[in-house]
């Protein structure tokens, strides 16, 4: 009798070690569960914040494109300037990762800023204030050049530092020779002009218009 009372007994401290191990494997499990769930809470939320903040600053900023000249030479356009500036509430946008494309319906050319090509950038005018006498028309058929017209806090004051922001106002040249269209000889009147300028992030700034029937005068405005 007093043997299977030992028995009993032992049977009991088996059962009670037994749940004890179950309880702390329990313990562990949980604790294992709930460092995975903080984790993957802490990566859903960092990539919830980087997503608003990309997609905010994809629809706040771009640019706008305020007006476009062209000049003429043997009855075609050779030269034509974007007026742009950033949009309201826009970030900074980096001009030398900013995109122009164009196209006539025959031609098509994507141009961008050259940091390192000689007379692309010019800060003001000419001395007599002529915007297609700076200079800055030596641009090949991959890149465009800039003028700077308004730059209160001088973040365009450089080629390798073409940032504009609020305020900025800048025009950004193209050579219609250099890009080939009509072979070389620029824009036909009537042609059929579209495209747009795409910066590196945000919304571009799009424009069209046609070339008037008849190229009397030298300077168009376009747009």
């Amino acid at each position: 009798m007093k043997f299977k009372q030992i028995l009993k007994n032992k049977d009991v401290g088996a059962i009670g070690i037994g749940a004890m191990i179950v309880f702390i494997a329990m313990v562990l499990v949980a604790g294992i569960a709930a460092s995975v769930l903080v984790q993957t809470a802490n990566k859903l939320e960092i990539q919830a914040m980087q997503t608003g903040d990309q997609t905010t600053a994809e629809v706040s900023t771009g640019l706008h494109v305020m007006d476009i000249e062209g000049r003429k030479v043997s009855d075609h356009l050779v030269n034509l300037t974007l007026t742009v500036k950033p949009r309201a509430g826009s970030a900074d946008i980096d001009l030398g990762e900013t995109i122009i494309e164009l196209c006539d319906g025959d031609t098509k050319v994507l141009l961008s800023f050259n940091e390192s090509a000689s007379g692309n950038f010019n800060t003001s005018l000419h001395t007599n204030g002529r915007i297609f006498s700076t200079g800055t028309w030596k641009e090949t058929n991959e890149e465009f050049g800039i003028i700077v017209l308004e730059d209160a806090d001088s973040s365009c004051n450089s080629a390798t530092s073409a940032v504009i922001n609020r305020g900025d106002l800048v025009m950004l040249c193209i050579s219609l020779t250099g890009c080939g269209f009509d072979t070389g000889n620029g824009l036909d009147p009537r042609d059929d002009i579209w495209g747009a300028v795409i910066p590196e992030e945000g919304s571009p700034g799009h424009f069209a218009f046609r070339v008037p029937p008849s190229l009397h005068d030298t300077v168009f405005d376009l747009y």
